[in-house]
């Protein structure tokens, strides 16, 4: 599979977490390993390291070709593997679950489900924030994605919050749908990870909706590049919210939305549309027609 060339002006990022497991596949919390924090990353070359709550985190220099992309998450995360100990290794997985031991030894700022509310484009309004406590030694990680193509643009510019939505979800059908058939974890879901998740920013949207499933090897994480290129491509085209519409003359949004939110492809999504866009975006002509 040959990457995608994006748009020109386009860059793409990542802030990816991850958790610390001992020998035993135990997670235990990062803190005493690596530096940096929410609101002052550690510089490293490539991108930024930082702790974020019981997981690790990382986020990468915004990258114009999947080359840099990949290049740019591999540098960070041998940046990330030299300040742990070799003892230790990496779980690349979207939720677990730590001892009470463990638990209770963290920090209290460690304790805390660090991300503020999120935007749902879908509904236009502000997410609720997620509640641990039916099952509090449980956490999660993400695999968000930014995408750029403006700068300093207000966060609270109307045309500017219409265009983050309307990107978010296309990327809802052309990468969140397919999520689906890759990361199969409930948990992250219940918490966070919902269909039209996203922070618009002054540079462009981060795209939430997604957990780390993708940073695990790179043949997936090209498939994700090529995915998020061709929704980007296609928005003028085949903007799915619109285009599935006309294909069979039925707005499928709440069940795009009720698929990504329960993990479970809607069987009528399915049906019509698990060639495209959930199994095959980039090599599938599309018939403009229908």
């Amino acid at each position: 599979m040959e990457a995608i060339t994006p748009i020109e002006g386009m860059s793409f990022g990542c802030d990816p977490e991850l958790f610390i497991v001992d020998s035993k596949g135990n997670p235990v919390s990062p803190e005493e390993f690596l530096p940096g924090t929410k609101t002052e990353p550690y510089k490293v070359n490539k991108g930024a390291i930082q702790v974020d709550g019981m997981a690790a985190e990382f986020n990468i220099d915004p990258a114009n070709t999947f080359e840099d992309f990949n290049g740019n998450i591999n540098a960070v995360m041998e940046s990330l593997r030299d300040m742990v100990p070799s003892k230790y290794s990496f779980a690349i997985q979207p939720s677990i679950h730590f001892s009470k031991e463990v638990f209770d030894n963290a920090s209290a700022g460690a304790k805390e489900l660090g991300c503020t509310p999120d935007f749902n484009a879908w509904r236009g309004e502000v997410n609720s924030p997620p509640d641990p406590s039916n099952d509090p030694y449980m956490r999660c990680a993400g695999g968000h994605v930014h995408i750029g193509w403006t700068n300093d643009e207000s966060v609270s510019n109307i045309q500017h919050v219409m265009n983050c939505s309307d990107l978010v979800k296309q990327l809802d059908w052309y990468v969140g749908l397919w999520s689906l058939t890759k990361d199969k974890d409930t948990l992250r879901r219940n918490l966070y990870g919902k269909a039209g998740a996203c922070r618009i920013k002054p540079y462009g949207v981060e795209y939430r909706t997604l957990s780390n499933f993708w940073l695990k090897d790179e043949e997936t994480r090209l498939e994700l590049w090529n995915r998020m290129n061709t929704a980007i491509n296609r928005m003028k085209d085949v903007f799915m919210p619109d285009w599935s519409k006309k294909k069979v003359n039925y707005n499928f949004t709440h069940r795009v939305i009720h698929s990504i939110d329960s993990g479970v492809i809607d069987k009528n999504i399915a049906h019509f549309f698990t060639s495209f866009p959930i199994s095959q975006v980039s090599i599938v002509k599309i018939d403009n027609t229908k």
